[in-house]
């Protein structure tokens, strides 16, 4: 069974940064596409970055373009996004998604982590 597990949300003021991790486990993650997702209150689940095991591609959406980074280590099965210079509309719940195969990286993921809280304060 696949899991997902998210780790490094906290609290944070305006203009700082943090790293979020995930550590995937329960398969062989070498067909799979990850990402990130964030959920705000009152908001709908937001695509935020994400990239595929196989390929060399990295996507973010418009919003943390040029301010978030996602990156992974293949040998501990870990995804990373960092994050800098962040505002208070990044506050959210952060999720790690993954889904098999290789197809649109802004929807369709089938497993998900338990969310870590972000908050940027002003």
């Amino acid at each position: 069974q696949v899991q997902l597990v998210e780790s490094g949300g906290g609290l944070v003021q305006a203009g700082g940064s943090l790293r979020l991790s995930c550590v995937a486990s329960g398969h062989t993650f070498s067909t799979y596409t990850m990402g990130w997702f964030r959920q705000a209150p009152g908001k709908e689940r937001e695509f935020v970055a994400a990239f595929t095991w196989s390929g060399r591609n990295t996507y973010y959406t418009d919003s943390v373009k040029g301010r978030f980074t996602i990156s992974r280590d293949s040998a501990k099965n870990t995804v990373y996004l960092q994050m800098n210079s962040l505002k208070p509309e990044d506050t959210a719940v952060y999720y790690c998604a993954a889904k098999s195969g290789i197809g649109r990286v802004t929807t369709e993921y089938d497993y998900w982590g338990q969310g870590t809280q972000v908050t940027v304060s002003s």
